[in-house]
Parts: structure tokens; sequence; C-alpha cells
């Protein structure tokens, strides 16, 4: 029986409601009265819940799909503005001894190349990103306890912290590792992470088992829970998603938002971020293999029916996507994306030969850091390096509370604007530089409290004569 204030992974996502949902939403595709009251409440900005969003990714009709569309452009703004927040992954590790049937990492896959960095090779790596420019990483590795235990973890993470190179430092690391014990969490939420991240991958419990036959990850229950032990380890900000693609993409959505509900219900804070990759080529991987996969129309209708229904949550879109699919759902929702990526082990200092693929998976937008700084601003977006509500302590219930009340911009744009002057005052080629001026002086007069713009400018111009990190 559906009980999203159930930690039992079944209860909070019920197959039953999930298929009943689906049938709701086919029925309801084009009634016109019932979409119209939808979207009357999504303008609330207050979010919807599964059933409501999933009629609204079922709409057929073309007007309702434009007003949707037009909705979550205008929420996506009300929350984040035109800021667009940057990260890069770093994978630390390709050992893995689970059998997922969609990665290269698969135990049974021996033309891979498996690496494992030592702590000096995770320095050269963060400093090759961080002459990049970069502040904010995502760790990334497969689940082996004999070589990525959680002790190597740890050691890694406080490796990163410790490296100041130039003006550079990593000031927020993300996680993405394996499901694990509340214990572990308690343990990565002291070593200071930010956002503790894990797809997944598919909420269709039969699917699931199928195509995670051996390994610790074949446990669905296990998995599926592992947010709700991150949270009793101390860990407030989680992030979401599922690979499109595993299964049918409308159960994937309810799926989805049945999940965020289920962390409101519980603790009060629905997912800090939700991500939407796709399946795409590997090695020893055939995308094209996966019937389920979605088209860039589908994609797009996904991402805002996304945003509307959960609008303070960020979304993240990662360099799997083309610089095309990017540019289109980033005004419908995504306000995250990671840029200069390299998905091998150690691809950052040292670019390997074709002969030592270590990738996950294959990259569709290869522009470097600096392309994508300057291609963003020339769109119109501001892109940031900020992370100052993890260091002020904005997280969890302290950040929702300002984020659902469209309040986090009057922090985040100024921080955006001054993370943005670092970055072109230290790395930026002539030609960003230029754009990035004229940028910064339009947006300073966007800042709505006269004294924190005031504060703005004085340390903008701080920056430019060699000062650096400051945060409102």
């Amino acid at each position: 029986m559906y009980n999203p204030k159930s930690t039992k992974a079944e209860e909070f996502i019920d197959n039953q409601e999930i298929l009943d949902t689906l049938e709701y939403a086919s029925k309801n595709k084009s009634n016109i009265a019932l979409i119209d009251e939808i979207l009357n409440k999504a303008r609330l900005r207050k979010g919807l819940t599964h059933r409501e969003a999933a009629v609204l990714l079922d709409c057929d009709i073309e007007e309702k799909n434009a007003e949707i569309f037009a909705l979550a452009q205008q929420i996506k703004n009300d929350f984040y503005g035109n800021r667009i927040v940057m990260f890069a992954p770093l994978y630390l590790s390709n050992h893995c001894v689970n059998g997922c049937v969609y990665c290269p990492y698969h135990l049974k896959n021996k033309n891979i190349h498996r690496k494992k960095m030592t702590q000096e090779e995770i320095k050269q790596e963060v400093i090759a990103l961080q002459d990049m420019g970069h502040k904010r990483l995502a760790l990334e590795l497969g689940e082996d306890p004999i070589n990525n235990p959680i002790e190597y973890v740890l050691d890694s993470i406080k490796t990163i912290y410790s490296i100041k190179h130039k003006n550079g430092a990593i000031r927020r690391v993300n996680v993405n590792i394996a499901a694990t014990t509340v214990e572990n969490y308690r343990k990565l939420h002291e070593a200071g992470i930010g956002t503790y991240i894990l797809f997944q991958e598919t909420y269709n419990k039969e699917n699931y088992e199928t195509l995670h036959p051996t390994g610790p990850k074949h446990n669905y229950a296990y998995h599926t829970e592992a947010m709700d032990r991150a949270m009793q380890g101390g860990i407030d900000d989680v992030g979401l998603g599922v690979l499109y693609g595993l299964s049918t993409y409308r159960y994937e959505f309810a799926g989805l938002l049945m999940h965020a509900e289920h962390l409101e219900a519980v603790y009060g804070v629905g997912p800090h971020t939700i991500s939407v990759p796709r399946i795409c080529p590997a090695d020893d991987i055939d995308a094209s293999s996966f019937t389920n996969a979605i088209d860039d129309d589908i994609f797009a209708k996904l991402v805002a029916c996304i945003r509307i229904a959960v609008p303070y949550t960020g979304m993240i879109v990662s360099t799997r996507e083309s610089q095309k699919s990017r540019e289109r759902v980033l005004k419908l929702g995504v306000s995250q994306i990671s840029g200069g990526s390299k998905t091998s082990v150690g691809g950052y200092a040292n670019p390997q030969k074709e002969e030592e693929n270590s990738a996950q998976f294959d990259i569709s937008d290869t522009r470097s850091l600096d392309d994508i700084i300057c291609w963003l601003m020339e769109l119109g977006y501001i892109p940031s390096f900020c992370t100052a509500c993890y260091r002020e302590g904005r997280t969890g219930d302290r950040f929702m509370a300002l984020c659902k009340n469209m309040q986090i911009h009057n922090c985040c744009l100024p921080n955006a604007l001054m993370t943005l002057k670092e970055y072109l005052e230290d790395y930026a080629s002539d030609k960003t530089k230029k754009v990035g001026k004229t940028l910064i002086e339009k947006e300073l007069n966007q800042i709505p409290n006269e004294k924190v713009r005031s504060i703005c400018k004085q340390r903008i111009e701080a920056i430019s004569t060699g000062e650096r990190d400051f945060r409102f």
C-alpha cells in the first residue's frame, strides 16, 4: 500500500500507485478543465503531486504544452534567475564489483582499463581542475569494498580540500558513491561534503533487478532507501536522478516525484538536486539496444514538468548532452551544468591513450570550460562558481526555507557575480573577459537591495586588485 511517510522502499515507491497514476494521466491527457486546474495550482509556485504532474507530462494539447513550457521557464527564472552553477566530475576509481548491464564499469568488462588514483594523482587532478577555474567537484567511483572503501573516499576528500594552488581552491565536494550505511554517511558528513548524490537508475523494481543482476547494487530496497540513511547520518542535501532509457520515462517520472514527496513527508526537506541523464554510448555498451531511450522533445518536456512539479530543486544536466540539447533545457529548468568534463580516471592531468580508456561514458559536449562560460554569457546566463550556501550553513531546511520563498536569489546573484569575476580575472580568455565584463556591469544593476548592490560593486573592484573569496 502506497505510503509516502514509510521508510520502506516498496511502500513509498509503490508499483500499483505508479501504474494507477499512469492510467489516470493517460485518461486525462486531453482533459482541458483538469489541465487548467493543475496549471493554475502550479502557478502558485508550491509544486505538484506526482499524479498532477503526470497529467501535464502526458498532455497532448498543443496550446497547453506551450503553456507548460512557458510556465517552466517562468518558474525557473523566479527561483534561480539566469544563474547557472558550474561543476566538474572527478573520477577516482573505476573498480567495481557490480554487474550493471548499462555501465562499462561492470565486473565482467575486460576491455576497460581499470584504474584507482593515488592521493598524489588526485592532487594533480585537482590542480588541473583548479587551473581550469573549477571550485565545485562531484566525486565519482565504482562500488568495490576492497579497492574503494569509505576510508579511501574520506582520504580523497581531505586531499582535495587541502590543495591551494595559485588562486585556486575547491570549495565544495559533492559525492556520488554507492549506497552505504548510516555510519558511513555520518563520516561523509563530518568530512564536509556538500550534496550526496545517488541515481536510482530505475524505480521499476522488476527492471531494476534485471539490470543489476549481480553485486550489492542488486538489492533494490537497500539502494532505494539510501537517501533515508543519508538523512539519518546528518546529510541534509541529497540529489536524486534516474537514467532515462532503462524503463519507460513515464514510470520513472512518477517514481522520481514520489521519492521527492517521500523525503518531504519524512524529513521536511526535498531533494537539493535532481539530475536527468539519458543512456548514452560507452565502452562495450550499445545505447541503441535500450528500447526505452527518449528523444530530445520528450527530454525537454521531462525537464519542464520536473521544474514545475519540484520548483525549488536544482536541476543538473551533464556533458552527456550535446550543446544543442543543453541550450534547449537551460531555459526550461536546468540550473547546474558541468563543463570541460572528463569521465576517465585521471583524465584531467593526463589525457589517456585510446588503449587505456577508463571512461564511464562518452561525452557529447566536449568544449573547454572557457568556451562554455563564454557561450553561457552570450546566451544571457551568469555562470556561477558560488559555494556560499554550503559554507555559510545554508543547507537542508535552511536552504529550502529561503528557496521556497524565492528569497535565495538575494544571496545568489551577488555571489554569482563575484565568483564569475574571480574566474574572469584568473582563468578566462580575452574574449571571455570582454563578454564577462559587459555582463557583470549589466547584472550588478539587477541586484534589488541597494546596500547589497553597493557592497557587491566594492568587492568586485577588490577582486580586480587581487582579493578573493567574498560571499554573502
